[in-house]
């Protein structure tokens, strides 16, 4: 027990040894959160349109290249097989088989065999294999064959007791237990062998080979059957195959193997034997336990596991290494010197034989940041953290103990001098004698110097700086001091920017492309085919690397690599693209890399280990993208989706506007992305933006005509074709043509009525406009009349006020005469000898009692107040003359004093006037003479 123990450790420890440094295709994993169904898958098969179906725990899985569906299965038993024949797949599972067919609208529909046959199934019979042989179907349990017709319907059943059935160019083979080999020969068991072999080893699969068959047993290896002999295939890989136990296997197109193990993962056999390589769970695969095996039409291994499904690119360009223990680390660096390979990383220096899958060795006194490799005058430097090392075989040598050797060049025909840039700028290296040594740091430059390429001609050296641009600097001829620096303003400094030279081309490149130096005009300008190197859209790195060995020109963006090389017919250059996303290249951002290896293979260094690029292995792929789906759902339904036919032109109804199409381009590469771009003619008539999704859902679309069209792409070439599903979506009812029929005939009654009702209106509102009208013509000759009035007793206003100013000036004539001929007239009395005088005096009395005065004050009283005296003296009869005289004077407010003058008497006396005409017209004390008077 301790002897075999000890055994099985040392084929451990060799095999771990053996796969250290192997590179393994890459592995695409689908875990049951992914697929949405059970952990166990048994069975792998793929339909003419590429798609994968799979028989898991729960029922049957369906992959386009986009997404999973899954269908139950049957009786809700676990599906153990599945076989696509011609156009329908087939699938068995617990005392049940049949086959599914897709639905028009791209569901899958099942229909049960056995059901119809009516079997008569044994107790616990499963169905673990099917295989078409000719015109039949064989569906093979655990202890019978059922062998169906497919053209007559019939059945029959072979009681075999075979744990699994092989179909090889002659016929169907099968293992019967503690027997031998047997073979199905016109419905019969025939016996081919009894060996040893086969009583005490487990039969996994056989296969042709020229002279007989080969025999993969399940813990013994291979055995060739030759004139009924068997014998051990001695090939290299036997040691390993004896410490595991196979499962199931495969012989592939390319006639390598692959095997499946229990608890081992996967092996690769070359067709001689020898293993190519081993992946399981520490390297890459997603479970150790492989229970189907299954290679589709692009040659892409998928495997059915204990716990997921995985689909391994075999045929893929790219090998990756992954270091999941941390040993190696990020790759900064990478070189191929003497046979070996160098791996520059965070961790060190570490190298192995180039050919061969040997492990990586580290150099001893590299610990540290490694950020250059490279190789001059068939000497290997190694720009290092702490300075720089020359590197042969496992050794380094220390040359430089300056701190963060960047990168080392050499100045253009002067093998003797090198120029390095370190974090302190930069220094110059000489060989003496066959060694190289330190000689100075070139003075009057201290900035970090990761980018530089030296113009030797103008003694010109060009150093990037992200932060701070491109420095120009003018250097004196021994490299021994900058003469004179300026920043280039004919470009902008950018993050993640390179500087590289490309054919004597001095490039600078960043997020804007890349540019160009012209020497002769002493600036920088954008190069219209260098910028074609970079998507502006995809940027992540203005990272250039200059592969000197094959003369082409690297970048990376988000989706994938791009490259300059020189064309094969006219010599003119050539931008080829690869697809690689950068998630899953995983390399460092301004720190990518990538160096020829051999042939036409190239290393790029990944944050976690390395990924191997063979170009030789980029196939021309012609992709076709299909629409999978189309559903439907009304605009005010929550309910889910119907799918309905996608071949048929779609007639919807109103409230079917909710469509959802899903569509897929069949390509399992993981590293190739696939991407659609569609658009909806009839409202979206331009083309989306590129994106992975691969369902679109368009919502509440108004009525009309439309057609759906997708196209997509993988590996940055576009489908052969563009997918199409037209429809049309009904006017509402509302707006149907009965309906609108409706609309105009109430319309039109409406329109009638509102004719009439109008007409009556306008009637109405004529005479009622006729009506005001009038009223508004009355209304203006009334004002016009009123206008007239106001102009007349604007004139009588006047008229008074002119009689009014008239009276006034007449009374007041009356009273300045009158005073004036009292004057005088009392002058006169004062002469002495008045006798002489009488003559005159006469003659002014008789003008003081002239009644024509009073005739003229009348007159003009009466213009200005008429109707006054008549109005007085029929209120009062019984005035005298000189009673309404002395109103008169009253209703002009006129005081006695100025009264007095007009009567010819003196104010005493009219004072006494006054009294007695109160007295006659029997005015009350209290009241005022005057404004009564003025009253009336």
């Amino acid at each position: 027990m301790l002897r075999c123990f000890r055994y099985n450790v040392v084929v451990f420890f060799f095999l771990s040894l053996y796969i250290f440094g192997q590179e393994i295709p890459p592995i695409e994993i689908f875990s049951p959160e992914i697929y949405g169904a059970e952990n166990q898958n048994w069975s792998i098969t793929q339909a003419g349109n590429k798609y994968i179906y799979v028989a898991n725990n729960k029922g049957l899985l369906e992959f386009n290249g986009a997404e999973w569906k899954f269908y139950d299965s049957p009786n809700e038993t676990i599906m153990r097989s599945v076989n696509v024949i011609d156009d329908k797949i087939y699938t068995g599972c617990y005392r049940e088989f049949g086959y599914w067919q897709p639905t028009v609208s791209g569901e899958l529909a099942y229909t049960s065999l056995s059901q119809n046959l009516s079997i008569p199934f044994l107790d616990d019979e499963e169905i673990w294999n099917i295989i078409k042989l000719d015109r039949w179907i064989l569906f093979q349990s655990l202890k019978r064959i059922y062998i169906y017709n497919n053209r007559d319907n019939s059945y029959s059943f072979i009681d075999s007791q075979a744990s699994k059935i092989f179909k090889l160019s002659d016929g169907i083979y099968f293992q019967k237990t503690n027997e031998g080999l047997y073979k199905i020969e016109n419905g019969k068991l025939k016996q081919i062998i009894s060996d040893p072999v086969l009583s005490k080893n487990l039969l996994v699969n056989m296969f042709d080979i020229n002279d007989g068959y080969l025999l993969q047993t399940q813990d013994a290896g291979f055995y060739k059957l030759r004139n009924n002999k068997i014998t051990k295939w001695d090939i290299p890989a036997n040691e390993i195959l004896s410490s595991v136990s196979v499962y199931n296997s495969m012989q592939l197109q390319d006639s390598s193997f692959i095997l499946g193990t229990i608890s081992d993962g996967m092996l690769h056999l070359t067709p001689n034997g020898e293993i190519n390589y081993d992946i399981n769970r520490s390297n890459g695969l997603g479970n150790n336990t492989v229970l189907s095996i299954f290679e589709d039409i692009e040659n892409n291994i998928w495997l059915g596991l204990d716990n997921g499904i995985n689909c391994i690119n075999i045929k893929s360009p790219f090998k990756v290494y992954n270091d999941n223990i941390g040993t190696i680390g990020t790759v900064y660096a990478s070189a191929v010197y003497e046979n070996k390979v160098y791996l520059g990383t965070n961790q060190g220096l570490f190298y192995k034989a180039l050919l061969g899958n040997k492990q990586f060795q580290f150099v001893k006194g590299t610990q540290g940041q490694v950020w250059c490799l490279v190789e001059i005058d068939n000497t290997l430097f190694c720009g290092h953290n702490t300075g720089t090392f020359i590197i042969k075989d496992s050794n380094a040598e220390k040359i430089l103990d300056i701190s963060g050797t960047w990168n080392i060049k050499s100045i253009d025909r002067n093998n003797n001098l090198l120029i390095q840039g370190n974090y302190n700028g930069l220094n110059v290296l000489e060989k003496q004698n066959g060694k190289w040594r330190f000689k100075n740091k070139i003075e009057g430059f201290d900035i970090s110097s990761k980018y530089f390429e030296i113009l030797k001609e103008r003694n010109q050296i060009f150093v990037s700086h992200e932060y701070k641009g491109v420095f120009n600097l003018t250097v004196d001829k021994d490299y021994r001091k900058v003469l004179d620096y300026k920043i280039e303003s004919s470009v902008a400094r950018g993050l993640n920017s390179s500087l590289v030279k490309y054919n004597s081309d001095i490039l600078y490149a960043y997020r804007d492309g890349v540019f160009k130096f012209y020497a002769s005009e002493g600036v920088f300008k954008k190069d219209s085919l260098y910028s074609q190197i970079f998507n502006k859209n995809e940027y992540t790195s203005g990272k250039l690397v200059n592969e000197n060995k094959t003369n082409t020109l690297w970048s990376f963006s988000a989706n994938g690599l791009s490259y300059i090389t020189q064309g094969k017919f006219l010599g003119e250059p050539e931008i080829k693209r690869i697809s690689f996303p950068i998630e899953l290249r995983k390399d460092v951002t301004d720190s990518e890399n990538i160096t020829h290896i051999i042939d036409n293979q190239y290393l790029i260094g990944t944050s976690s280990g390395y990924i191997m690029l063979d170009l030789n292995n980029f196939q021309e792929r012609k992709y076709n993208i299909a629409i999978s789906t189309v559903g439907i759902n009304k605009y005010k339904s929550q309910d889910s989706l119907k799918l309905i036919d996608k071949n048929a032109f779609g007639d919807f109804k109103s409230n079917q506007n909710n469509i959802q199409f899903s569509f897929s381009i069949p390509e399992y590469q993981k590293y190739y992305k696939t991407e659609y771009q569609y658009k909806l003619e009839g409202i979206y008539n331009n083309w989306s933006d590129w994106s992975i999704n691969s369902i679109e859902k368009f919502e509440n679309l108004p009525f009309g005509d439309y057609t759906f069209k997708v196209r997509g792409r993988s590996a940055y070439i576009n489908s052969d074709n563009t997918a199409e599903y037209s429809f049309i979506i009904a006017r509402p009812w509302f707006l149907s043509n009965t309906a609108i029929i409706f609309y105009i005939l109430i319309v039109s009654l409406f329109s009638l009525f509102m004719h009439n009702v109008y007409k009556r209106y306008y009637r109405k509102q004529r005479e009622k406009l006729l009506e005001k009208t009038t009223k508004e013509l009355e209304l203006i000759k009334l004002e016009n009349q009123q206008q007239l009035m106001q102009f007349n007793n604007e004139k009588l206003r006047q008229d008074i006020e002119y009689k009014d100013r008239e009276l006034n000036i007449s009374t007041m004539s009356l009273i300045k005469k009158n005073e004036f001929l009292n004057n005088i007239k009392s002058e006169l009395k004062k002469i002495e000898n008045v006798s002489n005088l009488k003559g005159v005096i006469k003659i002014i009395d008789k003008n003081l009692n002239h009644s024509d005065d009073w005739n003229v004050f009348e007159q003009a009283f009466n213009n200005a107040d008429k109707d006054f005296l008549k109005k007085m003296k029929s209120i009062h009869p019984n005035l005298t003359h000189n009673d309404l005289r002395l109103c008169a004077y009253l209703r002009l407010n006129l005081s006695s004093k100025e009264i007095a003058p007009l009567l010819n008497i003196s104010s005493r006396s009219v004072e006494v006037k006054r009294y007695r005409l109160r007295k006659k017209i029997d005015l009350p004390h209290e009241e005022s003479l005057t404004d009564y008077i003025l009253e009336i």
